[in-house]
């Protein structure tokens, strides 16, 4: 691997301020920030707004879309489509 084509690859802490979780992974993200981590050593920090522990996909408290409601809920509402036919 040449030295001068890839940019630096570090630890680095991303923290979900939403969440109240930290996660310590290798990345090429720059910060000024840092943080002193459980092991006793300094990393770069980045906020992130939303993480695996916040999102609602991960964490169950995502919504489905009941599109088979929706349907019946039209039918009830305008009809069962026999307005428009012709005799």
């Amino acid at each position: 691997m040449q030295q001068e084509k890839h940019p630096d690859y570090h630890p680095v802490v991303f923290r979900d301020r939403a969440a109240g979780y930290a996660f310590l992974t290798r990345s090429t993200a720059q910060s000024e920030q840092t943080i002193e981590w459980d092991d006793g050593q300094t990393y770069p920090v980045i906020d992130v707004e939303i993480s695996s522990e916040s999102h609602p996909f991960y964490t169950g408290k995502a919504r489905t879309v009941d599109t088979e409601g929706r349907v019946a809920r039209f039918e009830r509402r305008y009809g069962a489509g026999d307005a428009g036919e012709a005799t």
